[in-house]
């Protein structure tokens, strides 16, 4: 029986899922170190984890068994991606399960920190009545900048514009614009104009540090600021000066360059004692709907890798969207992108009289991948032969 490992409070219809697809299946609340980590994948195909367990390239070479990694988030960059490629383990993610809900949040942001909820809850709070309108203003009719116009930052563009704000956005690649938002040519041009500043970028490296001192100064004066998208792509120390100088009027943040692990553990930041100031504990895809949504859509792309094979919505392997076996047999061959490799495992087949009923072949920058089915059985000797190939990194056979 495949054994599967489930980390950091993954929805449990997703260990159902597993289960009812005949995986023994071990869930455990918290993240986990490295080394804790290698200890919990002993015997284990496939393993569940959000965005605070990292699984390194340590880990991949200690459990080198390990056959594929779901990502039950949008994110993939605690996967070390390319390794994980060259030893055949499967990466699998939810690009599109919580947009929704990421949206919602920043949407809910913008509202509360346009009229100073934060700091007019903070003043009834410590027994002030501030009955005041000065600095409260409607969304209706200011600018909102998106930076990163992938799936969360264009369906944010849809709602905002819905409410009456105005959209512009800046991306490195070429994007479509939504309704009337415009695009533009640079990110001051973006910053010197937006009422409400929000990043939306990817967990790239080179993403590290990617909003400081310099784009913090080119904002305008009373903008807010939010980032609900990693950690560490924007300088909160930087952020802290220009809202205690007066610059900026408000900010929101949900994600932290230094996160705890598990749920209950402390946390401290200097932003703590800010007056319009909205912190929340990476919570931006944490709802129920879209944990729920996760849940289905990763144990789904993992049976069907285990199951059949079938690497649809891998992110770092040749996609191949494979129905059921149409022979005895079902042969998935990873190898170095290398000419000739289809032509050796047809003709070790061909060696004994297997038919092939089906074959699909896909190729993805280093890596190529063949699945054929078969219609019998191959021997020991033509199984060794295939592994045997130039290239091949894993070779399973699929009944």
């Amino acid at each position: 029986m495949p054994k599967a490992l489930l980390l950091e409070n993954i929805h449990p219809d997703a260990a159902k899922s597993l289960r009812d697809h005949g995986f023994e299946v071990e869930t455990m609340k918290g993240a986990l170190s490295e080394d804790e980590l290698i200890d919990a994948l002993d015997g284990v195909d496939v393993v569940g984890v959000r965005s605070k367990t990292n699984v390194t390239r340590r880990v991949l070479e200690a459990r080198p068994t390990l056959s594929a990694v779901g990502c039950f988030c949008i994110g993939t960059n605690q996967v070390d991606l390319d390794f994980a490629g060259e030893q055949g383990i499967a990466v699998f993610n939810a690009p599109y399960s919580n947009t929704r809900s990421v949206v919602e949040l920043v949407l809910c942001d913008i509202i509360c920190l346009m009229r100073r909820i934060p700091a007019h809850t903070h003043h009834l709070k410590h027994g002030v009545w501030d009955k005041t309108a000065t600095g409260s203003h409607e969304v209706r009719g200011k600018t909102l900048g998106i930076i990163g116009y992938g799936n969360i930052g264009s369906q944010l563009s849809v709602l905002a514009e819905a409410m009456g704000m105005r959209v512009v956005f800046y991306d490195l690649e070429e994007k479509l614009a939504l309704g009337n938002a415009h695009r533009c040519a640079t990110l001051n041009e973006l910053l010197e104009q937006s009422d409400a500043v929000t990043i939306h970028v990817d967990g790239r490296k080179s993403n590290t540090g990617f909003f400081g001192e310099d784009q913090f100064a080119h904002m305008k004066q009373d903008a807010i600021f939010i980032n609900a998208s990693r950690g560490f792509v924007a300088d909160l120390g930087a952020l802290k000066q220009h809202l205690d100088s007066g610059h900026l009027s408000g900010a929101a943040v949900d994600v932290f360059p230094v996160e705890p692990k598990k749920t209950g553990d402390p946390f401290e930041t200097a932003l703590a004692d800010e007056d319009n100031m909205i912190l929340t504990p990476h919570i931006g895809g944490s709802t129920l709907e879209a944990q729920e949504a996760i849940g289905h859509f990763v144990s789904q792309r993992l049976e069907d890798y285990w199951e059949k094979g079938s690497t649809s919505l891998s992110v770092n392997l040749p996609q191949i969207n494979l129905g059921a076996n149409r022979g005895v047999a079902r042969i998935a061959h990873l190898h170095a992108n290398l000419p000739g490799v289809l032509a050796h495992v047809n003709r070790v087949l061909g060696e004994e009289n297997i038919n092939i009923a089906a074959q699909s072949l896909g190729t993805e920058g280093e890596l190529g991948y063949v699945v054929t089915d078969v219609s019998q059985r191959p021997s020991k000797e033509a199984l060794e032969a295939l592994r045997s190939i130039e290239g091949t990194i894993r070779m399973r056979v699929i009944s």
